[in-house]
């Protein structure tokens, strides 16, 4: 009989996972919320309903299941055939009845809980390829649907702030998104800085820096850009408040 409990003994591992399925329950408290009309109303994504949302979470939670199988058996199962695919995907699935796309996020949900908590401890550490074409160990699958749940939860315009996410997802999502600008060379002249903390990121070496500050919620909310509500700047791109965020995703 296969376990009910995670096989990783990992503890930061295991930390991992919880926040994730923090993350998943937030989801579906926010989505539960909603009546079967709400789901048609506009996202905080432009261009995009409340369907989009939860049609896309739930097939980002296939995508990483296959992942999690991949790292499992060692076949190469890729998260989507091209991002043509995941995009007609997505498209498809905001079209879904309501008790459909319902169903769509509870059972993927559930499926890549059970293939995070089958997996053993060594097979963790194999390697998959994300729709971006990274290569990382199984155990950054985690993280990657952390974010997902957590920030798309805000998306659903439903009373959820950047303010309801933990703080150290705050702090890794900050530390992912300036990554990889610092990564793509686009925060030349742009600091980062969050209020009552040592955080500070970007062009450390700029000599007339715009400087971004905040507190750690209204930070990530800006540097993902889904506004600039509770952040200032100061500099030469500070003339009209805090500059738009390099992009991220």
């Amino acid at each position: 009989m296969v376990a009910r409990h995670d096989q990783t003994t990992d503890p930061r591992l295991q930390e991992d996972l919880l926040q994730a399925r923090r993350g998943t329950a937030f989801f579906a408290r926010k989505l539960n919320e909603l009546t079967d009309a709400d789901l048609d109303g506009a996202s905080l994504l432009p261009g995009w309903t409340r369907r989009h949302i939860v049609a896309h979470v739930g097939y980002n939670a296939r995508a990483i299941a296959r992942l999690i199988e991949w790292a499992a058996t060692g076949v190469e199962t890729p998260m989507y055939s091209s991002p043509e695919a995941r995009n007609h995907e997505i498209e498809f699935g905001a079209t879904l009845s309501p008790i459909a796309l319902r169903h769509l996020f509870d059972h993927s949900a559930v499926h890549l809980n059970v293939e995070w908590r089958d997996l053993s401890g060594d097979a963790w550490h194999n390697k998959v390829k994300t729709a971006q074409g990274r290569i990382v160990p199984a155990e950054e699958t985690v993280w990657m649907r952390t974010r997902e749940v957590w920030m798309h939860s805000v998306d659903l315009d439903n009373g959820a702030s950047f303010s309801d996410i933990p703080v150290p997802v705050l702090e890794r999502l900050v530390k992912d998104i300036t990554g990889t600008w610092h990564a793509r060379g686009t925060d030349t002249g742009l600091q980062v800085k969050v209020d009552g903390t040592g955080l500070a990121f970007g062009d450390a070496g700029a000599t007339d820096p715009t400087v971004v500050t905040g507190p750690l919620p209204a930070v990530v909310e800006w540097a993902a850009g889904r506004g600039k509500a509770g952040v200032t700047a100061t500099g030469p791109g500070a003339a009209e408040g805090a500059p738009a965020a390099p992009k991220w995703i």
